[in-house]
């Protein structure tokens, strides 16, 4: 079971907010590529890795009934996927000599503040999606607390899997404890 910390309900739904910040992910660089880039080759590259990110943890809640391998396995692809676009976002900073901002910088905290409006969305953000510098800076934020988030659910993943077996182990308990009585 995931800790209550992970899940937020969200339109009478209760949704893990991973995935909710990963779709916020997904959505500002689909934005930003249109936006921005130029290269249809790194343009496709990083809407992919954003799309993976959020399809992986979708993929693995499916699987987490079967199999808590395969969902830790995906949720780790989905933690990779993001990895991949940071660097592709502080790349294009870097090669256009555009400022990264650091933890402290003011406009990277009030982008970090964001995380606690209640019912954030896409339009939350979107007055930093007017420049590239701001845009690409802003979703390294996000990219951030959607990383922080997926830690922290592989962690509890991890724990539960360990205390409490996957499906196989489950079904092996079940099929011990009809042969024992």
């Amino acid at each position: 079971m995931l800790d209550e910390g992970l899940i937020q309900k969200h339109g009478g739904y209760r949704t893990l907010k991973s995935y909710q910040t990963t779709t916020l992910v997904y959505d500002f660089t689909f934005e930003f590529c249109n936006k921005f880039v130029k290269d249809y080759r790194m343009r496709d590259q990083m809407i992919q890795a954003a799309r993976s990110g959020r399809q992986n943890i979708a993929e693995g809640c499916q699987a987490s009934g079967t199999s808590k391998k395969t969902e830790i396995k995906l949720v780790n692809v989905a933690r990779a996927s993001l990895e991949e676009l940071l660097i592709d976002y502080e790349d294009y900073l870097r090669q256009r000599h555009l400022l990264l901002w650091g933890k402290d910088n003011p406009e990277a905290q009030a982008v970090r503040g964001l995380a606690y409006v209640e019912n954030r969305s896409y339009s939350t953000y979107q007055s930093y999606l007017e420049k590239p510098e701001t845009a690409a800076n802003a979703i390294i934020c996000v990219i951030h607390q959607a990383s922080y988030l997926l830690d922290q659910q592989l962690k509890a993943l991890e724990k539960a899997f360990l205390t409490e077996g996957g499906f196989t182990e489950r079904l092996y308990r079940m099929r011990k404890a009809a042969r024992d009585d």
